[in-house]
């Protein structure tokens, strides 16, 4: 009972995860700023910018449902941390696991997008109700390609639970024989994140923060947290398919820093994507090759 609570609250679970996505997050921008001749942030910014939004008060906009607009940051989160449960944290076995457990965590993964879409639609501020649309929008669009990225292995391994499929790749590189499915994962998960390029629906030139413009303190604090999770899962997940899975803690670290280097070097290389190039590109092409490599392995399978 005991190392079960402590494995859920803070090890592989729980506090680690938040402390990891914190070190991501910072590690990210710091690439993004080196590749691109800057300084970038200290190494504690991040968990600096955490305890300065908790501390700060939280100001309830007029005419929005207090209760809806309290709860779900909090649902935001306590999402992404659940979707923990069934994943490879730190090159571990998963808490948790059932069949179908991978259909699971990747919309456990998707309930961040919504809340923030539900946040910015009940706010009265165009602003926010622009960057809820954008954000609901880029979600449709990202959030299939994702998933039929992700279900390249389970449908390789036979199976749509979690370490089952690892243990079918940790034998073999699937970046080799499904390179489509591994870059669709990637980019798909920069839209969930709405990551630059991606990062339309908050656009603070055009809409100042987007969907949580009226969001402060507690509230857009929690709403971070769960990003800052929620890449750590993606990458997680995408690293344990495509890269040969994660057995130790030291492949959770290398293969996900790997990715997060790629990650950020595509943020620097693009500028920011107007929101009919973010979805309609994306949706119509995207989509289309994950489903041709599908139609691939359907191929590969019949034949054999």
């Amino acid at each position: 009972m005991l190392a079960s609570l402590f494995a859920l609250l803070i090890f592989p679970a729980g506090l680690f995860v938040l402390v990891n996505g914190l070190a991501y997050h910072w590690i990210d921008r710091k690439l993004v700023a080196r590749l691109q001749n800057r300084v970038g942030p200290r190494w504690f910014q991040p968990a600096a910018d955490m305890v300065k939004l908790l501390a700060n008060e939280e100001v309830l906009p007029t005419g929005v449902d207090a209760r809806l607009f309290t709860a779900l940051p909090v649902v935001a989160l306590a999402g992404a941390l659940a979707a923990m449960i069934y994943l490879p944290i730190a090159g571990l076995p998963p808490l948790y696991n059932f069949p179908g457990d991978l259909i699971v965590a990747v919309y456990l993964l998707s309930l961040l997008t919504l809340c923030t879409g539900l946040a910015g639609a009940i706010s009265k501020d165009r602003f926010s109700i622009i960057g809820a649309t954008r954000a609901l929008t880029q979600l449709f669009s990202y959030e299939a390609p994702f998933l039929l990225a992700l279900l390249g292995p389970a449908f390789a391994a036979g199976s749509w639970q979690i370490n089952e499929i690892m243990a079918y790749t940790s034998s073999q590189w699937l970046i080799l024989t499904q390179p489509v499915g591994f870059v669709v994962a990637l980019i798909g998960l920069m839209g969930k994140l709405e990551m630059a390029p991606f990062d339309t629906p908050e656009a603070e030139t055009e809409i100042v923060a987007g969907a949580m413009t009226e969001y402060s303190g507690r509230g857009l604090a929690l709403f971070l947290l769960g990003r800052e999770v929620e890449l750590v899962g993606g990458l997680t997940l995408i690293a344990a398919f495509y890269l040969g899975g994660i057995n130790n803690p030291f492949d959770y670290a290398l293969k996900t820093l790997v990715l997060l280097l790629g990650v950020a070097g595509v943020q620097t290389l693009m500028t920011r994507l107007r929101i009919d190039q973010v979805v309609g590109l994306w949706w119509r092409y995207g989509a289309l090759l994950a489903l041709g490599q599908w139609l691939l392995l359907l191929g590969q399978r019949m034949g054999t």
